[in-house]
């Protein structure tokens, strides 16, 4: 049986094809959006991964450390080691800043970390982990940085010793990890100018300079220029144990705010990148609405190029089934073309963008679906255009 579908789109097969490939764009872009959402959420995912922690103990009353700041001192970690269930407990800062190398700067969240304690990275791809208290660095390979790169962090300068990989924030940004010492100065303290003036201030304070007390002031400006802060403690707990059953007696006893991995994901999926979330679902409506016009604007186009055809077929006594189906063939093979051209877009410019962009194969296959009903739909103008041709057009024209 001869296509009709199939010889309407070989005598216009350049037309059809570049509009395929330009509806393949749009595609593409779509596929793209829903990678990057992806993408979002996996980047969160794997920063709790990484952080290797059972628990997040933060200060009260904040969602911190990722979603909000959190401060609490660096003693609090003797404690929860004390704590019924817990088998590790570290102390970790993090903050994001430039991290300037050269005349170039990266934008990164630097964490800074205890040597073989939980939150540092869990795999080195080249060179080694932190040795020294001071001074030393490990990348991820998203910086750009090499090992024996010399890298600064606000006041000092930073060696990189090591490389890692998909060690990010939950905003994408990759890491750098740094001794807790180097991170507590680099995100707490002042700068040099400003402790200059809070000890000038001090100093006039006649509560800070007694003149019978020796040692007062030293003490107080010494309390400036040292800190002992951290942003959490993340906590292991023993095997056998649940989460809540550790995290509930740490809630009580030290008056600290504890999450779970599951609160911690609800923090960073649901809470944090919720409005990112919709912002790209308005997209992919509006992708959807524009690819479904440019399928039903050239499907109606090329209806109208063949009144007469239609005329012709229906004067020869053609189904309208048949002719409809031929409509409808047209258009799917459009959606068709649209969905190859856009998934190997989406395939080659994934990796270029500054942002992972994760492409799952059931977000692929529910684009073909959503794409092949779009087409379907669109071609509904044209096929109620084509069944109201008079098969008297094929004589009078």
């Amino acid at each position: 049986m001869i296509s009709l579908a199939g010889r309407d789109i070989l005598h216009s097969w350049q037309k059809f094809v570049f509009t395929g490939m330009g509806l393949g764009l749009l595609i593409g872009v779509t596929l793209t959006m829903a990678g990057v959402y992806r993408g979002m959420v996996d980047d969160a995912h794997a920063l709790l991964n990484n952080s290797g922690a059972d628990l997040w103990v933060v200060q009260k009353d904040t969602q911190g450390p990722y979603a909000e700041s959190s401060s609490i001192k660096d003693d609090v970690v003797h404690g929860i080691l004390g704590m019924p269930g817990v088998a590790r407990a570290a102390n970790v800062t993090y903050f994001t800043m430039q991290v300037q190398q050269g005349n170039d700067e990266v934008r990164t969240m630097v964490v800074g970390i205890e040597p073989e304690q939980p939150g540092g990275p869990s795999y080195l791809l080249a060179g080694r982990h932190l040795s020294r208290s001071h001074f030393e660095a490990v990348a991820d390979i998203k910086t750009g940085f090499d090992v024996g790169d010399r890298i600064r962090i606000r006041r000092h300068d930073y060696t990189v010793v090591g490389l890692t990989q998909r060690m990010v924030s939950s905003g994408g940004d990759p890491m750098v990890f740094i001794s807790l010492k180097d991170a507590q100065e680099a995100q707490f303290l002042k700068d040099n100018d400003a402790i200059l003036n809070d000890r000038i201030r001090t100093a006039a304070n006649p509560a800070f300079n007694r003149p019978g007390v020796p040692g007062l002031l030293e003490a107080v400006q010494g309390t400036q220029t040292s800190s002992h802060n951290v942003n959490a403690v993340l906590v292991q707990i023993r095997d056998g144990l649940s989460p809540e059953q550790v995290a509930e007696p740490i809630r009580r006893w030290k008056h600290l705010e504890v999450f779970t991995r599951a609160g911690m994901e609800e923090i960073l999926v649901a809470k944090l990148i919720a409005t990112s979330a919709k912002q790209i679902g308005m997209f992919l409506v509006i992708l959807a609405i524009v690819s479904a016009a440019i399928v039903a604007f050239i499907i109606y186009t090329m209806t109208l190029g063949k009144i007469r055809e239609i005329a012709v077929l229906k004067l020869i006594g053609t189904r309208n089934l048949t002719i409809a189906g031929m409509i409808l063939q047209q258009a799917l093979g459009l959606g068709l073309i649209g969905f190859f051209v856009g998934k190997v877009a989406a395939t080659f410019w994934a990796p270029v963008f500054p942002k992972f962009v994760l492409l799952q194969q059931g977000d692929s296959i529910t684009g073909f679906v959503v794409t092949m009903v779009i087409c379907a739909l669109a071609s509904t103008l044209a096929i109620r255009v084509a069944l109201k041709v008079d098969p008297a057009q094929a004589i009078g024209g």
